[in-house]
């Protein structure tokens, strides 16, 4: 049987994906999902920062994404792509997604659950880069817990006054305010140089890293990630191109390994991961399935 493609543009994907169906459906994931995941990445010879190839498959849907997109930093968004969406049964192209949308949604609601999992509930919330990234993790976050209040800090003092009006929260004037201020801290920076040191940390203290997520890159300075204890999302592709890079030594374990048992005990946790293929996926397929019951998208016939 021969299928149309759909395309889901930006605007079809904020109508057809909820917060609470996403979070479950990447909690499953993270159960579900092999151990390894796999991504390529070339360097550009343009104003980008690097091209991406990322094959996402997930146990119990019989699909696979292949994403191809690149970042250009001076770009609203900063990532450009696509990502396929082919069925696993006879490699139909199902659905064309908007790349930087669904890479956001799973970024930031990935890291929602990670955090909610890895920190004290009850304290204050601090964010560093208020960005598209932090906007997905403040909402997925809030649909997990309550905080009592929120400190934002952003290198464009007018994007932090913003975020901080839309969130109930107030700003900072360094990234060093936020994390005296907060008892959870979430980074989501371009920064190529560490934000914040062991000197910006006391016991209890939570980070969430989303910015160190290729080679370059860094959030966090060495020595507050040897003090603390570090999760990830896939070791293997953090010591290619994420925080493990510059330290492949630093013992750390997988947030699959830790979200359904005890969390750290220590004085400071970080989570600090690059993203997962899979996590294409398992949005992808539940953008595809909602848009077809709702009638979202553009339908491309491309063998016409």
């Amino acid at each position: 049987m021969i299928r149309v493609t759909r395309l889901l543009t930006r605007s079809d994907l904020l109508a057809v994906l909820d917060p609470a169906a996403c979070l479950k459906a990447l909690a499953d994931g993270f159960r579900a999902a092999p151990a390894a995941g796999s991504r390529h990445r070339a360097d550009l010879p343009f104003p980008g920062t690097a091209m991406v190839l990322m094959p996402g498959l997930l146990p119990g849907i019989e699909a696979y994404t292949v994403k191809v997109n690149a970042k250009f930093p001076g770009a609203v968004p900063a990532l450009r792509g696509v990502i396929c969406l082919y069925s696993g049964v006879d490699g139909e192209l199902l659905a064309l997604l908007d790349s930087a949308t669904l890479t956001a949604w799973r970024t930031g609601l990935s890291a929602a659950l990670a955090t909610h999992r890895l920190s004290r509930e009850g304290g204050t919330v601090g964010v560093i880069g208020a960005g598209a990234q932090a906007e997905l993790v403040i909402t997925g976050l809030a649909r997990l817990r309550t905080w009592p209040g929120l400190v934002v800090q952003d290198a464009d003092p007018a994007r932090a006054v913003s975020f901080a009006a839309r969130h109930g929260g107030r700003t900072a004037a360094t990234p060093g305010e936020v994390a005296e201020a907060a008892d959870l801290v979430i980074l989501a920076t371009w920064s190529r140089q560490p934000l914040l040191g062991l000197e910006n940390a006391r016991p209890g203290l939570h980070f969430t890293s989303l910015g160190a997520d290729e080679p370059g890159k860094a959030e966090l300075a060495d020595d507050l990630l040897r003090a603390a204890e570090v999760i990830v999302d896939d070791a293997g592709l953090s010591r290619a191109s994420g925080v493990l890079r510059a330290l492949p030594d630093l013992p750390v374990r997988e947030f699959r390994e830790v979200m359904d048992g005890p969390a750290p005990a220590g004085p400071l946790s970080v989570y600090a991961p690059v993203g997962l293929p899979w996590q294409d996926l398992c949005l992808a397929w539940l953008a595809r399935t909602e848009a077809l019951r709702t009638g979202a998208g553009t339908e491309l016939d491309l063998l016409a």
